[in-house]
C-alpha cells in the first residue's frame, strides 16, 4: 500500500507540473482550446495520462488538430488504452508524418530506464499514408506488428531496445525505407527480403545475437552506413563487396576470423571498424588502409599448438570483448571469452564454462540497504554489480575482477567480494591486484551469477573445530587466540573470529581519563549449537600500557555484548581472569563480542555502548551548491571531512553556494534525506524523490551526491526567492528549524535534524519572453538568429530530457572530444540527467553567438539516429521564423534590418 501511495503522490505532483506547463504554452501560443498543441507538433509523452488527453482532444476536432504532423505518446500507458487511442489516431490524424511511441521515460527505484508496455499496434495505423517516421524504441515488442510492412511511405523505422527475435520477410515491402534501427534486441537471423530495400541508406543492427548474414545484404545498393557491432558473427558474405555506396562499416566486438578482401576496394568507404575480433591475418590492402581499425585482434599471432592428432579441428583463441557504456549484454560461447565492461569490471570465461551459447547481461546498481549486507564494522567500496542469468551453474568457475578505490585505513582490515548465494550473502576468496597507487582490482572465482560488491571488513579468520580440539588465532593480531579443548564439540563445527582495532586516543577522549585503555575488540561466532560441551579458552592482549605485574585489578573490566538485546555487560566477576605479563585469558561456553577495558570508571557498560557506536561513526559534512549558469540546478552531497576541501576546490569553478555544514556523525549505510523549504520545491519526477524529499544512503567511500532541479511558485520577476535545504533522519519535524536557529537545535547523532543550508534563486533578469514562465534563472541562452529562428534554454532543456542513453553519440557528432565525455561520465557517474544537461549546455555556451550552431545540432541528432528530436527542432525553428515574419508585417518594418525590427527574445520558440 505504501508503494501505491507513493506512486499516486508522484503522479499527482507530475500532473500539477504538466498543468502549469500547459498553461504556459497556452499563454505563449494563444492556442485557446488546444493548449497542448504547438504548431503541428503534439507532444504528450511527458504528461501523465497522455492518452486521455489525446482522446479528449480528438473528441473536439478542430482544423488545427487535423493538421498535426508530429505526435509523441508514452509507451508506459495502459496497453488497452494505448491501442484504443492509436485506433482513433489512425482515423483522425491523417496528415501525421512522425509518430513516436517510445518507452524509457520512466526509471525504476535504482534509476534504470523501464521498457514501455507496447506489444503490438492496431491494424488501422496502416492507413496513415503520409507517415514517414515511426519510433517504437524501449518497448516490449516480441514480433513486428503486421501493420508496419503496409506503411508504404515509411522512411525511418526505429525498433531499438525491444525483445525482437526475428524480422519478417514482409519488411522488404517498404519501398521508401531509408533508415532502420533494431539495436539491443535478440535477433538471431535476418530475412532474405532485406536485400529488396533498394532505398535503405542506414542500417543499425548492433547489440544482437546474429551469427550469420544473408548474402542478399549485398543488394542494398543505396546503403551508406552499416553497423553490426557486438554480435556473434564469425564470417561475412562476399556480397558485402558490392555495397558501392557504403561509407561506414562497423563490425567491432564480433568473432570474425576473416573478412572479404573486396571491402578494401569499396570506393566511398571512409571507416571500417574491425576492432576486438579474432583476426590473425588480413589482406595487405586492409592492413595498409588508413580507414581500417584493427585494435584488439591477435594479428600475426600463431594458433596455439595443441597436443591433438592430425585432423582435429583447431580451436580458435579465446575472444576478447571491450564493451562501451551503451552496452548491457554480451554473448558467451563454449569457446569462452575475456570481457572488459565499461563500468570497471573484467570477466574471464574459460573454454568449456558453458556448453551452449549464453547471453550475459550486466547492470551496475546504486547501493541500497536491501542490496548491501554490511556488518557493524564493514564499509562498502564499490557499487553493486548484477550479472544475469541468475543461478546458472557454470561448468568451470568464471574469473571476476572488480575495480575499487582502496580505503586509507587498512591495518587489521581486509577486502572481500561479497555475493548473494541462495538465501544469504557470503564472502568469496578474494585476491587483490594493483593497477596504480589509488586503484586496485578485487579478483575472485565465481561458480554462478548473482549480485557482487566489494567490502572492507575487519580481518576475519575461520577454522573447522573437530571433536579432538584445535587452535584459532587472528592473522591481524596474533595475540588474540581461542583454544578448543578435546570434547568441546561432538560434531565438527565452523567458527569465525573478527578483530577490530581500537584507537586509544579516541577512547581516552570519550572517557575523559588520561590512563584509560582497551584491548582489541573481538567477535566470535559459529554455525552450530549455541553452547560448547567444554569451556573454550579465549586469550586477549592486555590494554596498551598495562602489564600483568603492575595493573590494578579493580580497574580491569571484561565487557561482553549479550544477544539478543545487544547491550554491553560487565562479566569480570563471573569469569576467572588468568593474567600473564601481556595477556589475559578466560573461559567461555558460548560466543559473542568481548572487550577488555582498563579504566577507573566504576560503571563501564554505558561507556562501552558509546565507544562501540563511536567506532562505527563517520564524521561528515553536508554541502549544497548551485550551478553558476543556472542556480535552479542544486548539487547536494554528503562528504567525509577529509574529502570536503578537495571536492570544493574542484566544484567551485562551476558551482557556488554556502559553506559546508557543521560536522555530522553518520553510520555506514545510514539512510537520510534532503527537504527544501521556504517556497522552494524539488522536481518530483525522480525515482529517489518521495513526498518532495530526496533520499540518500551514506557510504563513506562512495560519492553520496544528487543533482536536482528546484522550482518555486513565487514570482521571481519581482524579487529573488530565499529558501533552504535541510537534511533529516526519520520523519520531518512539524516545526522546521529556521536557518538562524539551526546551530542551536543540533543534538548529535540522535537528532532527526542534521543541517540546514541556504538556497537563493536570483531575480529573473531582463524582459519576460513569451512562454518562458519562471523556470529560467538567467537570461535565455539562445542559439541561432532572428531570421532562421532561435533555440532557447527551455528548448535545449526539452532536448536534454529526451536524449536518454543516446547522449554520448550526439556529443561525439557535435565534435566534443572523447576525453571530455569520459570526464562528464566520471563526474556525474550516478546521474544520467546531469551527464546530459552538462554536455548539452556546456556545448551551447561555447557555441553562443556562433553562426551555424543550430544546424550542427540538427545534423548531430540525425547522425545519432534521433530523427524525432531533429524534426521537432526544425518545427521549433520554423515556428520562430513565422513569428518573426508576422511581427515584421504587423509593425510595417519589412524594409528595416532584422536587428532593428525585433529582439531575439521575441522570436524564440
Amino acid at each position: 500500500m505504501a508503494e501505491v501511495a507513493e506512486e499516486l503522490e508522484l503522479e499527482a505532483a507530475a500532473t500539477e507540473d504538466a498543468a502549469r506547463d500547459a498553461a504556459d504554452a497556452a499563454d505563449a501560443e494563444g492556442a485557446g482550446d488546444l493548449p497542448l498543441l504547438i504548431g503541428s507538433r503534439l507532444s504528450l509523452d511527458l504528461y501523465p495520462g497522455g492518452c486521455h488527453r489525446l482522446l479528449h482532444l480528438l473528441a473536439q476536432p478542430s482544423a488545427q488538430l487535423l493538421e498535426v504532423q508530429f505526435l509523441r505518446l508514452s509507451g508506459h500507458e495502459d496497453p488497452q488504452l494505448l491501442e484504443t487511442t492509436l485506433a482513433q489516431v489512425a482515423c483522425s490524424l491523417r496528415h501525421l508524418r512522425s509518430l513516436v511511441l517510445r518507452g524509457g521515460q520512466r526509471r525504476d527505484v535504482l534509476g534504470a530506464c523501464v521498457r514501455g508496455s507496447l506489444t503490438t499496434l492496431p491494424a488501422g495505423l496502416s492507413g496513415l499514408t503520409r507517415l514517414a517516421h515511426l519510433d517504437l524504441s524501449f518497448n516490449s515488442l516480441e514480433t513486428l506488428p503486421g501493420c508496419i510492412p503496409q506503411m508504404r511511405g515509411l522512411s525511418a523505422l526505429l525498433l531499438s531496445y525491444n525483445l525482437l527475435s526475428e524480422l519478417p520477410e514482409a519488411l522488404g515491402a517498404l519501398p521508401a525505407l531509408s533508415f532502420l534501427s533494431a539495436t539491443h534486441n535478440c535477433l538471431r537471423t535476418l530475412p532474405t527480403a532485406l536485400g529488396a530495400l533498394s532505398t535503405l541508406q542506414r542500417l543499425d543492427l548492433s547489440e544482437n545475437l546474429l551469427d550469420a548474414l544473408p548474402p542478399e545484404i549485398g543488394d542494398l545498393s543505396s546503403l551508406t552506413e552499416l553497423n553490426l557491432a557486438s554480435n556473434r558473427l564469425q564470417s561475412l558474405p562476399s556480397s558485402l563487396g558490392g555495397l558501392r555506396s557504403l561509407r561506414l562499416l562497423v563490425l567491432h566486438s564480433n568473432l570474425l576470423t576473416s573478412v572479404p578482401t573486396g571491402l578494401a576496394h569499396l570506393p566511398l568507404l571512409t571507416r571500417l571498424d574491425l576492432r576486438d575480433n579474432q583476426l590473425r591475418d588480413v589482406s595487405p590492402e586492409l592492413l595498409d588502409a588508413p580507414f581500417v581499425r584493427l585494435r584488439g585482434n591477435p594479428l600475426g599471432e600463431a594458433l596455439p599448438a595443441l597436443p591433438s592428432p592430425p585432423g582435429t579441428p583447431v580451436i580458435p583463441e579465446m575472444p576478447r570483448l571491450f564493451l562501451n557504456s551503451d552496452s548491457d549484454s554480451f554473448p558467451v560461447t563454449p569457446q569462452g571469452c575475456s570481457v572488459t565492461l565499461a563500468c570497471g569490471v573484467r570477466l574471464q570465461f574459460p573454454a568449456g564454462a558453458t556448453a551452449t551459447p549464453v547471453s550475459i547481461r550486466y547492470r551496475l546498481w546504486l547501493p541500497e540497504p536491501r542490496l548491501v549486507p554490511l556488518g557493524p564494522h564493514d564499509t562498502l567500496l564499490s557499487r553493486v554489480l548484477e550479472l544475469q542469468p541468475h543461478g546458472v551453474a557454470f561448468q568451470q568457475e568464471v574469473g571476476l575482477w572488480l575495480l575499487f578505490v582502496p580505503p586509507r585505513a587498512r591495518r587489521c582490515r581486509e577486502v572481500v567480494v561479497r555475493t548473494l548465494n541462495g538465501d544469504g550473502w557470503s564472502d568469496l576468496e578474494t585476491h587483490l591486484e594493483g593497477e596504480g597507487p589509488k586503484r586496485l582490482w578485487a579478483h575472485c572465482q565465481v561458480p554462478h551469477f548473482s549480485w557482487f560488491l566489494v567490502v572492507s571488513r575487519p580481518v576475519s579468520n575461520a577454522c573447522l573445530v573437530p571433536p579432538e580440539g584445535t587452535l584459532l588465532y587472528s592473522s591481524g593480531n596474533p595475540g588474540v587466540k581461542v583454544t578448543f579443548p578435546p570434547g568441546a564439540t561432538e560434531e565438527p563445527r565452523q567458527v569465525y573470529m573478527q578483530v577490530v582495532r581500537v584507537a586509544g586516543r579516541e577512547l581516552r577522549a570519550l572517557l575523559e581519563e588520561a590512563g584509560a585503555a582497551a584491548s582489541p575488540l573481538v567477535c566470535l561466532s559459529q554455525n552450530g549449537p549455541p553452547n560448547f560441551l567444554q569451556p573454550v579458552t579465549v586469550q586477549l592482549p592486555l590494554p596498551p600500557g598495562v602489564t600483568g605485574l603492575s595493573l590494578d585489578r579493580s580497574r580491569l573490566h571484561l565487557l561482553y555484548r549479550a544477544p539478543p538485546e545487544a547491550v554491553w555487560g560487565d562479566i569480570t566477576a563471573q569469569v576467572a581472569l588468568e593474567l600473564t605479563h601481556v595477556y589475559a585469558r578466560f573461559q567461555v561456553t558460548h560466543f559473542s563480542w568481548y572487550w577488555l577495558w582498563y579504566t577507573a570508571k566504576t560503571c563501564a557498560q554505558g561507556l562501552a555502548r558509546r565507544a562501540w557506536e563511536r567506532l562505527r561513526l563517520h564524521r561528515v559534512s553536508l554541502i549544497a551548491l548551485q550551478r553558476r549558469r543556472d542556480p535552479q540546478q542544486v548539487l547536494l552531497q554528503c562528504l567525509p571531512l577529509s574529502k570536503v576541501d578537495a571536492t570544493l576546490r574542484r566544484l567551485l569553478e562551476r558551482y557556488r553556494g554556502p559553506e559546508p555544514s557543521d560536522t555530522v556523525e553518520m553510520f555506514e549505510g545510514e539512510k537520510f534525506f534532503a527537504a527544501f523549504e521556504g517556497g522552494i520545491d524539488v522536481d518530483a519526477d525522480r525515482p529517489d524523490c518521495v513526498q518532495g524529499r530526496v533520499c540518500f544512503v551514506f557510504y563513506s567511500h562512495l560519492k553520496n551526491l544528487k543533482e536536482v532541479y528546484v522550482t518555486t511558485t513565487l514570482d521571481r520577476r519581482a524579487q529573488a526567492v530565499r529558501g533552504q535545504v535541510s537534511f533529516y533522519r526519520g520523519a520531518v519535524p512539524e516545526e522546521v528549524p529556521e536557518e538562524a536557529e539551526a546551530a542551536r537545535h543540533q543534538k548529535g547523532t540522535d537528532s532527526p535534524w542534521m543541517a540546514t543550508l541556504p538556497i537563493k534563486l536570483p531575480r529573473l533578469r531582463g524582459p519576460k519572453a513569451p512562454g518562458q514562465g519562471t523556470s529560467l534563472s538567467l537570461a535565455p541562452l539562445n542559439l541561432g538568429d532572428v531570421e532562421t529562428g532561435f533555440l532557447t534554454q527551455s528548448n535545449l532543456l526539452s532536448v536534454a530530457r529526451r536524449l536518454g542513453p543516446d547522449w554520448p553519440a550526439v556529443a561525439l557528432h557535435l565534435g566534443m572530444p572523447y576525453r571530455e565525455l569520459q570526464r562528464i561520465r566520471h563526474e556525474f557517474r550516478d546521474d544520467l540527467d546531469g551527464q546530459i544537461c552538462h554536455m548539452l549546455f556546456s556545448w551551447a555556451e561555447r557555441q553562443s553567438g556562433q553562426p551555424g550552431a543550430v544546424g550542427r545540432l540538427v545534423q548531430a541528432l540525425e547522425q545519432s539516429d534521433r530523427l524525432d528530436i531533429a524534426e521537432e527542432v526544425r518545427a521549433v525553428l520554423e515556428l520562430g521564423r513565422r513569428k518573426y515574419e508576422d511581427s515584421i508585417r504587423r509593425t510595417s518594418l519589412a524594409s528595416l534590418s532584422p536587428s532593428a525590427s525585433q529582439s531575439p527574445e521575441s522570436a524564440q520558440a
